[in-house]
């Protein structure tokens, strides 16, 4: 369907605006989903604090290149939807992790780093990397479990200095 000058005018100023805070955007294929999913997914998104927008493929580059994007743009066949936010890889956990029980409806199928393109395998690499809950957890495990070794090192030392007094 074809959209007015002036509407295209006012989606280009809402990406340039909505994407100036966004550490990471992904492109999502959406093609095969239904409302319900979308909304599912819309939601799921907005908790964990990514905005999602469908816009035209254009459209989208022409925001993209006027916040001075470099690289190669990928492949963005079917619909495509964007995903943004603040934190660098909560938008492509986010579709990345609504993906896995959607395979055959929806893909991240590229996306923005940094102010440099990634292709579809750098994205889903991007998705595999724990939020910083989870690295900030995975750090205090390795201080604790270290914490644990010195600790028990030293009572068996003490142990074998008693020993050795007695």
């Amino acid at each position: 369907m074809a959209i007015s000058k002036t509407k295209k005018g006012e989606i280009l100023e809402k990406l340039n605006e909505s994407l100036k805070g966004a550490e990471t955007v992904a492109f999502v294929n959406f093609h095969g989903l239904n409302v319900k999913e979308v909304t599912t997914l819309r939601k799921e998104l907005r908790d964990a604090g990514v905005s999602y927008y469908v816009a035209k493929k254009t459209l989208v580059k022409r925001a993209l290149d006027a916040r001075g994007v470099t690289g190669t743009q990928p492949e963005l066949p079917g619909e495509l939807a964007i995903a943004w936010s603040g934190d660098a890889v909560a938008s492509a956990k986010g579709v990345h992790e609504f993906a896995k029980t959607r395979k055959d409806k929806i893909a991240l199928v590229g996306g923005v780093y940094q102010g440099k393109y990634l292709s579809k395998e750098e994205v889903i690499t991007l998705a595999a990397i724990p939020s910083m809950l989870g690295l900030r957890s995975q750090f205090v495990g390795m201080l604790n479990n270290s914490i644990g070794g010195v600790v028990r090192a030293l009572d068996a030392k003490a142990k074998q200095m008693e020993g050795a007094a007695a």
